[in-house]
């Protein structure tokens, strides 16, 4: 350690432990009325027009939307100021953002206001991940810590689906129907603000001592931008988030209109909730094979093609069951098989991005695969909310025709070869330590 300049502080873990927290929250906001959809169009009856573009749905697509155009002013920010005064910046957008929600819930302006103000601190935190593990972690373990990071993100998110419909009266049969919302939007406001206070009271720029070599050249951000843009590998990872992570983006944000689409009357969001259930235990198991086996390419190509029959079940069950339990029951498992893979390739992804691309700034990467992602989302969502849900089943079997695309662009993709490195060096180590004992 002392002879390279390198070492690894323990203090790894709070800067991931806080940066996971307000990931959380900022999820948790994005999706706080998609398992409740049709309640909340009960709760804000008159203040909207449910078959216009401005209705619920909007305030999933508005994270999308927006992070369209603050993706790369907030990579820029990370890369030029630091992840702490980016992220802070996000954290500080976001304390505001939640406590509007929450103090204004009855008003379906001032919730679209709000979770306008939540899309733009989102991609100070989104597009930081890997900037975090590149400045607080070494190489080894940066798929697990990107997992962990990515993990956090699911939690908000299976929180937003599961935990939401306890808040909110969603049973169309019993009384108080559609209540619920002003106390869920003022709890979540407050955990927002908390957790802002946190990120901004124990956030650190930098160890004092980097935990790799990598961390010490950096190209500046419009160089870096052109560098990853003439990566073929990069270009193939690039077309692989636009259609794997639109997809998950897109069933997502319905995830109370599939329910629906599949004769589910209860809002209870277990479809987006198991989906989410087994991402938790993707990014928990496939990014620390990835690191502990030193490969990147080989766990996202078994991501895609196990992500794929997770989306024929949600896709195409209906025309070939008509028994509408055993439709719902098969939906599930599908959704709980396509969670644990294709969210399970988001942090393998976004390592391997950076590694393909260095010394490109890990924050342009990473915000250019979601960047990609959120175009391709927001259309899908789009495509299937318009007309009250009445093509979401084209766009589901569009979906199943889309994956095996993305299988056969992440087969064309080639190892990382700072990946490849790393192992060599591990192996050349564990040689030289045997021959010394």
């Amino acid at each position: 350690m002392a002879k390279t300049g390198y070492k690894v502080y323990g203090y790894r873990w709070v800067i991931l432990a806080v940066f996971m927290l307000i990931s959380i929250v900022i999820q948790l906001q994005w999706l706080a009325h998609a398992a409740v959809e049709r309640p909340a169009e009960v709760f804000y009856h008159g203040q909207f027009n449910p078959d216009s573009f401005f209705n619920i749905d909007f305030l999933a697509m508005v994270y999308m939307l927006v992070y369209i155009i603050m993706s790369f002013p907030a990579s820029y920010i990370i890369d030029t100021y630091g992840i702490r005064k980016a992220i802070g910046l996000g954290a500080v957008i976001a304390a505001a953002s939640g406590l509007l929600k929450g103090f204004y819930a009855d008003s379906f302006l001032m919730v679209v206001v709000a979770q306008v103000g939540f899309a733009v601190a989102q991609p100070f935190i989104l597009n930081a991940v890997t900037a975090v593990t590149v400045r607080w972690f070494p190489l080894r373990e940066r798929g697990l810590a990107a997992g962990l990071a990515i993990l956090a993100q699911y939690l908000g998110i299976i929180f937003a689906l599961l935990i939401t419909p306890v808040f909110i009266g969603t049973n169309p049969h019993v009384s108080g129907y559609g209540s619920g919302f002003s106390h869920m939007l003022m709890v979540y406001g407050w955990l927002t603000f908390g957790a802002a206070v946190v990120t901004l009271l124990l956030l650190k720029e930098k160890p004092p001592t980097p935990p790799a070599a990598d961390d010490l050249v950096r190209q500046s951000f419009y160089k870096g931008l052109k560098h990853i843009l003439k990566q073929r590998d990069m270009v193939l990872i690039i077309f692989v988030f636009l259609v794997g992570l639109g997809i998950f983006n897109a069933i997502s944000s319905m995830t109370d209109s599939i329910s629906a689409n599949l004769g589910v009357q209860d809002s209870n969001g277990l479809i987006g909730g198991l989906m989410l259930i087994g991402g938790i235990f993707g990014a928990l198991i496939i990014p620390a094979l990835s690191d502990k086996y030193r490969m990147r390419k080989r766990f996202l190509v078994i991501c895609t093609i196990g992500a794929l029959p997770g989306v024929l079940g949600l896709s195409l069950t209906g025309y070939f069951i008509h028994n509408t339990a055993v439709i719902y029951d098969i939906a599930l498992a599908s959704a709980f098989i396509l969670g644990f893979f294709i969210m399970s390739a988001g942090p393998v992804g976004f390592q391997y991005a950076a590694e393909i691309s260095y010394p490109a700034p890990e924050s342009i990467s990473q915000g250019l695969l979601l960047w990609v992602g959120q175009i391709s989302g927001l259309l899908f969502v789009a495509g299937m909310s318009i007309r009250d849900n009445f093509y979401l089943n084209g766009w589901m079997i569009l979906f199943s025709i889309l994956m095996p695309v993305v299988v056969v662009l992440t087969l064309l993709t080639k190892e990382s070869p700072m990946i490849i490195t790393e192992k060599d060096k591990m192996k050349a180590e564990q040689a030289a330590s045997e021959q010394a004992g």
